[in-house]
């Protein structure tokens, strides 16, 4: 039951290490070739060992999975292929059991269009739920009442023949957008929040959440006049002012978090999408609204800078009661190992990442498999399912090739993973990188970061201290972590070259080495990073 237990010490998720398992893709125990709870509450042992804080699972709610479960039909129920609600309470009595907290998503822009919701609301203009959804009339001409167009292409209106109307779709034609200007659909999906926490969820990932509200006005859109050549899809031509981001949806925010408040250190973390992310992940975090957000700075970049570091982390180093997040991978984003790898040194690249992932202020999200060093599937088109995928194919590296099932055990048929033909194949690349394989091999990607997660854990000025820039060599990162009389000295050199580094900050107390040697005059070798305790 709910408690009013008050704060008196740092909250958990100040600093936490969040694991994400896409549920489809992590381990498959009834042999259909798709991924369930049980096989989440199997691997549990395995991420647990890690050295995480929390596990954030994607949607496993009912869903007809036009878009793998983010949309949904039915928030309070698991989807059969997925198991059952015995199985998700389960799954949170051993996660609690072994130490973790389990965050899950919630979808509150969009529903599927199998909701009962939207299947109400389209029946006419009159029923009590008419107005839960997004309609408008057409223009005179029959045209869609303005140019807004969908992440996923085309117009972002769809016609309805009952209600002889559009509704508004940010996403799919089949994910109709959800009318949060109406205070019933807030009360609604605050019921939603009340019913997970309940059964004892300690957090939510909230999807896509500045799409929550639009603009009643209906405007149109202004251009983004963004060069072709950075042109892949009709949404990337706008600016979108008036679809999404609306200042209203901080209201809301306020509303959820006075529920969150009625129970014990409830961490809510809010994906915000777009060119400018900043002023908004500031505003949906102030007291009283979200624990926390994170932006696409990280999983929209095609190759790591120190550049790109600096510009993303130095807003947040002014106002140290912000508490970040960054992922540089998840399920949208192809996989850095592939994306930033390269092709010559693939190992040490991982460990390098991985430790200046675990570097940052804040908080911090693994991607499953990432712990692996796993590449980017390679999905032929005739076997993409992903709808944005098919949709931009061959633009992008689509999302396909983020989400193929873990290899566990390279052994066996399929990586372990499932006696079934899984839903996305897994490449031979992959299956060399098995759990398995690395737990053999102690110099591995998987136990490196088990090592550099248990130093974070163990040493508060990498969970919780202060950053500070240090001047360095291009193309290297230095800074420290302090907090109280703790200081790590960090320093990467994300190049293909030896680096001089200032010989000042060289201390005897090396904590942690992605690669070696690092002789006394700290020369850094290429594509290495190092901790110091100062």
């Amino acid at each position: 039951m709910p408690s009013m237990k008050a704060q008196t010490q740092t909250p958990w998720w100040h600093g936490a290490v969040i694991y994400q398992i896409y549920p489809r893709s992590f381990l498959d125990t009834n042999d259909d070739g798709i991924g369930d709870l049980k096989g989440i509450i199997e691997g549990l042992d395995h991420i647990a060992s890690l050295g995480v804080d929390a596990v954030w699972i994607s949607p496993f709610f009912t869903s007809p999975m036009h878009d793998f479960g983010y949309d949904v039909s039915d928030y309070c129920d698991v989807d059969p292929i997925f198991g059952t609600l015995a199985d998700f309470d389960a799954l949170i009595g051993r996660a609690h059991a072994l130490g973790l907290k389990i965050i899950i998503d919630q979808v509150y822009s969009h529903t599927s269009d199998q909701h009962n919701w939207f299947e109400a609301s389209r029946q006419d203009a009159i029923n009590d739920k008419a107005d839960w959804y997004v309609w408008a009339a057409p223009k005179p001409d029959g045209s869609p009442p303005n140019n807004w167009q969908s992440v996923f292409g085309g117009s972002a209106w769809a016609w309805d023949g009952r209600r002889k109307q559009y509704y508004l779709h940010n996403f799919l034609t089949s994910q109709p957008d959800l009318n949060l200007h109406n205070l019933d659909v807030q009360n609604a999906l605050l019921d939603v929040a009340r019913f997970w926490l309940d059964r004892g969820v300690d957090g939510f990932r909230l999807d896509a959440i500045n799409f929550a509200m639009h603009d009643p006005r209906l405007f149109n859109n202004p251009p983004s006049n963004l060069p072709m050549k950075d042109v892949t899809r009709g949404f990337d031509m706008q600016l979108h002012k008036y679809n999404q981001s609306h200042r209203k949806i901080p209201e809301f925010l306020s509303r959820m978090g006075e529920v969150h408040a009625e129970y014990d250190d409830v961490f809510t973390v809010a994906e915000v999408v777009g060119p400018d992310p900043l002023k908004e992940m500031r505003a949906f975090t102030r007291p009283g609204r979200l624990s926390s957000a994170y932006n696409f700075d990280f999983l929209y970049l095609d190759q790591i800078t120190a550049e790109a570091v600096k510009s993303s982390l130095s807003p947040w180093l002014d106002t140290p009661k912000d508490i970040p997040s960054w992922a540089f991978s998840n399920h949208d984003a192809p996989r850095i190992a592939t994306r930033w790898g390269g092709h010559d040194t693939p190992e040490d690249r991982a460990k390098l990442y991985m430790m200046l992932l675990l570097s940052l202020p804040g908080n911090v999200f693994i991607y499953q498999g990432e712990e692996l060093a796993l590449p980017q599937g390679e999905i032929p088109f005739e076997k993409l399912v992903d709808p944005e995928a098919i949709e931009n194919w061959p633009h992008t590296l689509g999302r396909d090739g983020a989400r193929t099932p873990i290899p566990w055990n390279a052994t066996k048929p399929n990586g372990g993973f499932s006696k079934s033909e899984p839903w996305l194949p897994i490449s031979r690349e992959q299956l060399e990188r098995s759990v398995s394989t690395q737990e053999e091999a102690p110099s591995s990607t998987l136990h490196f970061t088990r090592e550099a997660l248990q130093i974070r854990r163990s040493h508060p000025a990498l969970r919780l201290g202060q950053l500070k820039w240090i001047e360095s060599p291009k193309d290297t990162l230095v800074f420290t972590r302090t907090y109280n009389k703790q200081t790590i000295l960090c320093a990467f050199n994300l190049s293909d070259d030896p680096k001089p580094l200032p010989p000042q900050l060289v201390t005897d107390r090396t904590v942690l080495l992605s690669k070696g040697p690092a002789n006394r005059e700290m020369t850094l070798p290429a594509q290495t990073g190092i901790w110091w305790q100062a």
